[in-house]
Formats: C-alpha cells, sequence, structure tokens
C-alpha cells in the first residue's frame, strides 16, 4: 500500500535537483527544445539535499533511479514481485510474477493472487483515516465543492454495489457507466470492482448511437447515468440519450438513474431511481476476491472509423501500475491534493483521478466544468481555493488559455503548487489496412510555447513540468521526465526517460530494430508491463494483429519517436500523422510545433492532402490571438518562414486557413478527420460530429475553408 513506500527519490527530485535547460539539438525536422533559460529549482535547498535514494519495496531499498530501472527491464520478476507484494492488499498471494508472450498477445501478471480493487482503494484506507477527504468534486459554479471522505465514499460504493446484487448483476456481467464527473459516477465504477461486475465508462458526450454501439457489443445488462449533466453554465439531457440507445438494445434490463439536477425526467419501464433505491441498500457489501487477470473494465476507443474496440484492463497489473506512475511520475506525497482535470470518460480519468489516488489514500479533484467557465481563469481559481498539489491538464486546455491575459493566471495564488503535467492526450487507433499509411484523429502533444507558458506563467518557473506520453492501451504513464536520478535535467516539451519496466525500441519500416542515439523509428515497446491491456473485448485476434504484428515481438505504439543524442525519447506524432512530402516523410506535429513558435498563435492543426506532384502536401489550420486577427496575413508569413527556418522549405505548409477555433471534443481531442475533409472539399458526409464540444464550430471552418478558397480563386 503507498504507506509502505518510501518518497525519497521523488523529494529529492522535485524539491531541490531538478535543473530546467535548454539545449539546442542539432536536427534537421524536429524542434526539440524551447528558448526557456536555464535556471534551478531551488539552487538554495539542492546543496543541502543529499542524493537520496528509491525505496520502492524493502527488497529494493537502497538502489540508485539507474540501478532500479535497469533492475526492472532486466529481471522483471523480482522488481515486480516485491512492489506488489507489499504495496498491494491481496487476499492470496500469487505464486508467479509473470508469464507472458508478446507474439501471440499473452499478457499474465501475478497468477495465482487475487484481490478486491475497491479494497484496496477504499478499506484500507477507511481503516487507517476514514475521515481523510478521498474526493473533492469540483461542481460546475466555482465555491459549491463538495468533498466526501473515504468512509462516505465507501458507504457510497457498498450500497451502489448492493443494488446492483439485487436486480441481479453478477461476477462477469458487464454495466455501462454514462454519468457526468461525480462522485456517485466514481463510486458506480467501484461498485462494479467490488462485487466482480466489469464496468465500461463511455464518455458522457457521446451520441446514442456511440453509446448504443458500446452497450451492443459488452452485451450490458444495466445502465447507470444521471438524469442530466452541468458543464460550462449548460444542461446536458443525459437520460434522453440514454432513452433513444438503449431501444437498440435488448440486454439492458434496467437503467439506474442518478439525480444531478433537479429536473424531472420521463422515467419508462426500465428505469429505476438509483437515489431511491440506494438508500433502502447496506452500507456494508462484501468484497468479491477476483483472480488477478480477471477482467476489471473495458473502455472503447472513440475512432472515427470501424466497429468500437473495447480495451479490456485487468485487476491486479493495472492497479498496481496506476498506484506506482500516480506516485512517482507526478509526486505525489501523502496530504496532497491530486488535481487531475481530465473526464473520467477517458483513461485518464480512470487511471489519475479514479484508481490511482485512491489505491494510495490521496484527495483526488473531481472537475466536473471547462477552463474557461465562467471565465479563463478557473483552473487557477480552482488551485487556490482548493489548494491543489499537482495539476494534470491536457495540451489543448493549455493551449486554449495562451489566448488570454496572463492576468487570468496572476490574479490567483497558486503557491501551493508543487507540480505541473501534461503531455500526449492518451487516444487509441483503428486497425488500418496498411498499418503506416492509415488516419486518424489522435492526441495532441504540447508544444514549446505552451509548455514556457505553463512553466514560466501558472509554474512561476518554479514547479517541475512533466511531459508524460501513454494511451489507453498502456493503463498508465510510460515515458515522462520522472522519476530519474537526483540532478537529472527536463527538458521542455519531451517525454525523455522510460518508467520502470519500460523498455522502449525504435524500428525502421522493414521491422529492423534502429540502435544507437539521435535516430527516429516507430515507437514499440519490447518487453511487457504490468498495466498493459490484455485484449480487444471478444476480438482477441485483432487485438494481436493491431499491435503485436506490425513488427513481431513488440508492442507498436502506433506513434513515432526520435531518440535524442543523450538517449532521451521526443515524442513525433503518430505514424498516421506522417505526410510524404516529395519524397520527405514528415510529422505533422513536427510542422505544428514550428508553427506554435509564433507568439501569435496559441494552436495549429496540421493535416496532410493529396498533391498531384508532391504527393501531399502540408495544409495548416491555425487560431491566431485577438490581437492578431487584424495582421493576418503578416503573421502567415512569419509562419512560413518559422517553418523553412526551423525544418525545411519544403516543409511550408501549402495552405494556411485562419479559423477562430479548432473542432474538439469535450475530452479536447481536434477530430483531425473533419479538417481533413474540409481541406479536401468533401463534407458531404462528415460522420459523427455530436461528441464535439461545440458542432457549431464545423460549419464556422467550412464557411471559412470557402471564403478563402474564393480569395484564392480570385488570385
Amino acid at each position: 500500500m503507498a504507506g509502505r513506500v518510501s518518497l525519497s527519490l521523488l523529494n529529492s527530485l522535485v524539491r531541490g535537483n531538478v535543473i530546467f535547460r535548454s539545449k539546442k539539438c542539432l536536427r534537421k525536422s524536429v524542434v526539440l527544445i524551447s528558448r526557456c533559460k536555464a535556471r534551478s529549482v531551488s539552487s538554495s535547498s539542492s546543496s543541502s539535499i543529499s542524493a537520496a535514494q528509491p525505496d520502492l519495496s524493502s527488497h529494493l531499498a537502497g538502489k540508485t533511479y539507474a540501478d532500479l530501472y535497469d533492475l526492472s527491464v532486466r529481471d522483471p520478476e523480482t522488481f515486480w514481485g516485491s512492489i506488489a507484494k507489499e504495496r498491494l492488499a491481496w487476499t492470496k498471494p500469487f505464486d508467479q510474477v509473470t508469464d507472458c508472450d508478446l507474439s501471440s498477445g499473452k499478457i499474465n501478471w501475478f497468477l495465482g493472487g487475487q484481490l478486491n480493487v475497491s479494497v484496496n482503494c477504499l478499506d484500507v484506507h477507511v481503516a487507517k483515516d476514514p475521515d481523510r477527504v478521498a474526493l473533492i468534486w469540483e461542481k460546475d459554479e466555482p465555491g459549491t465543492e463538495e468533498r466526501i471522505t473515504y468512509r462516505e465514499l465507501l458507504e457510497m460504493t457498498c450500497r451502489l454495489a448492493n443494488t446492483l446484487k439485487s436486480y441481479g448483476i453478477q461476477k462477469g456481467e458487464r454495466v455501462a457507466i454514462y454519468m457526468p464527473v461525480s462522485p456517485m459516477a466514481v463510486a458506480a465504477m467501484l461498485a462494479c470492482a467490488r462485487i466482480g461486475a466489469i464496468h465500461t465508462v463511455v464518455f458522457a458526450g457521446f451520441s446514442s448511437e456511440a453509446l448504443a454501439g458500446r452497450i451492443q457489443n459488452a452485451q450490458c445488462k444495466i445502465v447507470i447515468t444521471s438524469n442530466q449533466g452541468v458543464r460550462g453554465g449548460r444542461i446536458f439531457d443525459l437520460k434522453s440519450t440514454v432513452d433513444k440507445a438503449v431501444k437498440s438494445c435488448p440486454s439492458v434490463r434496467h437503467v439506474f438513474v442518478a439525480k444531478r439536477t433537479n429536473e424531472s425526467v420521463p422515467m419508462g419501464k426500465l428505469d429505476i431511481s438509483l437515489d431511491e433505491v440506494m438508500v433502502g441498500q447496506s452500507p456494508v457489501c462484501a468484497p468479491e476476491p477476483m483472480d488477478s487477470e480477471e477482467m476489471l473494465f473495458m473502455l472503447y476507443t472513440s475512432g472515427s472509423t470501424g466497429k468500437p474496440k473495447g480495451i479490456v484492463h485487468t485487476q491486479a497489473g493495472y492497479l498496481l501500475y496506476a498506484s506506482l506512475t500516480h506516485q512517482y511520475v507526478f509526486d505525489y506525497t501523502p496530504g496532497d491534493v491530486f488535481g487531475c482535470v481530465a473526464d473520467i470518460g477517458w483513461i485518464t480519468g480512470h487511471s489519475y483521478v479514479v484508481y490511482g489516488p485512491l489505491c494510495n489514500g490521496a484527495t483526488s479533484v473531481l472537475f466536473e466544468s471547462t477552463p474557461v467557465y465562467p471565465n479563463p481563469g478557473r483552473y487557477w481559481e480552482t488551485v487556490q481555493r482548493l489548494r491543489i498539489n499537482q495539476f494534470y491538464g491536457a495540451p489543448t486546455a493549455i493551449r486554449l488559455l495562451l489566448k488570454y491575459e496572463e492576468n487570468w493566471v496572476k490574479k490567483y495564488d497558486r503557491s501551493s503548487l508543487k507540480t505541473l503535467a501534461s503531455g500526449f492526450e492518451p487516444k487509441t487507433f483503428v486497425l488500418p489496412a496498411q498499418i503506416l499509411n492509415f488516419r486518424h484523429p489522435v492526441g495532441e502533444p504540447i508544444n514549446h510555447e505552451a509548455w514556457e507558458w505553463f512553466h514560466n506563467v501558472v509554474g512561476d518557473g518554479r514547479c517541475p513540468l512533466v511531459d508524460t506520453w501513454w494511451q489507453t492501451e498502456t493503463g498508465g504513464v510510460c515515458i515522462a521526465p520522472l522519476p530519474a536520478e537526483p540532478g537529472a535535467e527536463i527538458r521542455p516539451a519531451m517525454a525523455m526517460r522510460p518508467f520502470f519496466g519500460i523498455q522502449p525500441a525504435l524500428l525502421g519500416e522493414k521491422g529492423q530494430i534502429i540502435t544507437g542515439n539521435d535516430v527516429s523509428g516507430a515507437l514499440c515497446i519490447s518487453k511487457p508491463w504490468p498495466g498493459m491491456a490484455r485484449t480487444i473485448f471478444g476480438d482477441h485476434q485483432r487485438f494481436v494483429d493491431a499491435y503485436f504484428k506490425p513488427y513481431q515481438g513488440q508492442y507498436f505504439t502506433g506513434d513515432g519517436a526520435y531518440r535524442t543524442e543523450d538517449g532521451y525519447y521526443q515524442i513525433t506524432g503518430r505514424m498516421d500523422d506522417v505526410i510524404n512530402i516529395s519524397g520527405h516523410r514528415l510529422g505533422t506535429a513536427e510542422i505544428e510545433d514550428a508553427l506554435d513558435e509564433h507568439p501569435d498563435v496559441p494552436e495549429t492543426a496540421v493535416i496532410g492532402i493529396p498533391h498531384e506532384i508532391k504527393g501531399e502536401v502540408p495544409f495548416a489550420f491555425v487560431v491566431l490571438k485577438e490581437s492578431a486577427t487584424e495582421n493576418q496575413r503578416a503573421v502567415v508569413e512569419e509562419m512560413r518562414h518559422l517553418v523553412a527556418t526551423k525544418i525545411a522549405k519544403y516543409a511550408v505548409p501549402d495552405h494556411f486557413l485562419v479559423v477562430k477555433r479548432l473542432p474538439k471534443t469535450r475530452s479536447g481531442k481536434i477530430m483531425r478527420r473533419i479538417l481533413r475533409k474540409v481541406a479536401m472539399q468533401d463534407t458531404s458526409n462528415l460522420g459523427d460530429i455530436s461528441t464535439l464540444d461545440d458542432p457549431s464550430v464545423v460549419s464556422e471552418i467550412i464557411e471559412a475553408h470557402k471564403r478563402y478558397r474564393s480569395h484564392a480563386a480570385k488570385k
């Protein structure tokens, strides 16, 4: 359990010995380092702090970070076995640490062991400190937050678990959760874990059709939802969406409806008021002992094409990895308030709002609102009011806030912050016909300007900023600046170092492993780790084909990466975002990074479109700061110069379309397939746009493109 693990490594790293410095790496196609100045986090304290050693378990005490990482990839049985024994509460000890074969997609950890995830997240903490705050529900309206203790969350979880059991839900059966960010949603997840049911949380912005497809695939017997959702001052009808979905879902026996607002909603024959039935249930529910490799949850990918894929995570390995990464990547220490502002409908919410923090006994913030409601200072007002210590935000949100005056940050007290975090938004991908040429909207990396703003303005230049890389399939962070040796540097906008047990490999187009440094290739992971996904629900062959066949014996991430001269990892973007310009392969993320260097450009999105001579050319969608809208032509010329200077002339986009905003889902992902269709004048079938935060943005972009084409035709 978390209390048994020493935090000395992270204490020394973050409170005195991490150095931020800029270093230009000579490379033609990627801008690696921003313009930030060299600085020490705390030069006064670093001299008094010794090179403390990490203490992941009693067996591993006294070893350096380098020794621990080496052991984790060389002898994973010793490394993970010793940590699992001491960190988790087992009802039956495991007798085999691992049994894996990546070539066939066989992944097993802690075989023979039994535990219950909800016990590790709730009961062990209630036994020690029942009145510790588990959740701070930061509701949509500022200042209306609610605090839920571990005892209260355990009682809520048990009442909900007993409710599910009373309506016939048994171990192994699937439950769909379609709810806004709330304590009841967290209790629903933990209630399923307590009785051995499998939850699949569906983001509460998906359309009824998307929800129905996931329910059908999982054959869910229960749907748990809310009457409405509240976000950004707006009310969303969730129950009506569920009503439409379940009409085509014969497996659904009951729909439990929690009350988020006082608005009454029509109740049909399947519908049950969750709040009312929970009152009559016992606050005690015996936990179901679960084998380590039994399913904990499924999380469906939000691919633009194809049927939804249920990515499966199991019990012990996932929980251990989420817990360990939460603590060591973000510098969580007991008593901290951990603020991850992700929605629980995504893997970020699963791992770093619910399971990781609660397993560690943390106080976790549930953020219901948006970064700009009621104004662009919302995040930082929340930090001040809740005294948040770690703040983990999406790159898209950070870039959005760049558009506004710094006063929206500086007017609030942010002295409680110890660690800032951002990075790739983890998204899964669709199995392609040709693995290196498929197209799919993906997560965006943080760019250098946003990194500097986040670090210097929000963190006052004193907080370590960790740029994380991971995916739905990985279960938790795989590459990040921390943990590391005392005194190690953190480079802007770079994930840098693999976490314990993660052995990255770069592979070429012919499947060869690329050795040495200052090289690029397809990012793979050579050895299994406890947190990785086990299968795609109902289609293991698809799982093998997607992740293990492209590069035999390797887990293929779908991303490209650059290994610097010093051996650090820079994620260059999805392999499907690599375009071929006159024979030159170039990642669109590299072009975006150069464009985002412009001080008047908070955000861009670059896609590739066909060109009869060059093969493909870049098309840039650009958002400008309000102060620059009157000077668009000059800004575009300056962006052309930036790309030519930072990368090469051939990388300069053929098209620059200035738009007010980009099409994003409520989780912050840019929906690139829409941009591609607009750029190619193929807007007759845009597909499902219901997951966009504001679907009206699509018509805005289409009209902007029409004006752009009309103006170009007159030249």
